[in-house]
């Protein structure tokens, strides 16, 4: 399960041309902490450069409940399937806090993979990368208990956005709000928090108002099915 794309963002992997040139078919737009960026459903088919700050992509699920699929940064593009299958959107994108952005309209977009074929395959392999990592969310969440799954997200957490203390500790600056975290691993507030209890009590981690410290990551790794090395941290579904 992944929740940041572990892949280069695409605003990053383009030409410098090609991203000159995408930038400048759109208009700067900031979107406010909780603005809709993108309403999930909606007939729409303008697509979001991101330039800065955090945007949480989310569905509904048939019981009524909030699943966050995917958080998006800086140099990502959002609602770009739309603008290709000129379909309905498939998910809600909304704004951590403040996120400024480029709106590029639909036809302008397509226009421009038409003109660059580099530019639209990196376009397909983002799409199908999404993609797949939907497929792992939807595992993951019919095969995982909640200790495991936040386990993952917070090995992953840790591993993109954490960074090092010196007494071996990983601090991460949550960007997510804690009913925000449990959405993301498909569950309750209450459930969370109490997984979060355990792993405070058995001294794995220790939290803080939007922020957790890894005090032990091989536990978490453990308990995510990944016993592989710590991995330093790093830089920081389809709609």
């Amino acid at each position: 399960m992944s929740l940041i794309a572990q892949e280069q963002p695409l605003l990053d992997a383009l030409r410098p041309q090609d991203r000159a040139a995408l930038l400048a078919l759109g208009v700067a737009r900031t979107y406010r902490a909780g603005d809709i960026l993108l309403p999930e459903r909606a007939t729409t088919s303008y697509v979001l450069a991101v330039l800065s700050g955090w945007a949480v992509v989310s569905v509904e699920t048939e019981r009524g409940h909030r699943l966050i699929l995917a958080l998006r940064g800086a140099g990502e593009l959002v609602g770009e399937l739309a603008a290709v299958d000129r379909g309905p959107r498939s998910a809600t994108v909304a704004a951590l806090g403040d996120v400024d952005t480029v709106v590029i309209p639909g036809d302008r977009f397509r226009g421009f993979l038409g003109a660059s074929p580099s530019a639209s395959s990196l376009v397909l392999k983002q799409l199908s990368s999404r993609l797949r990592s939907s497929d792992g969310e939807r595992r993951s969440l019919a095969s995982e208990n909640v200790l495991q799954r936040l386990a993952a997200r917070l090995v992953e957490l840790a591993d993109r956005t954490g960074r090092r203390d010196p007494d071996g500790s990983v601090t991460i600056d949550l960007p997510l709000p804690q009913h925000d975290l449990a959405a993301s691993v498909g569950s309750t507030r209450e459930a969370v928090a109490k997984a979060l209890r355990l792993l405070r009590d058995q001294g794995i981690v220790r939290t803080a108002t939007k922020r957790l410290v890894v005090i032990d990551a091989e536990p978490l790794r453990l308990l995510a099915g990944d016993a592989g090395p710590t991995a330093g941290p790093a830089a920081g579904p389809v709609v």
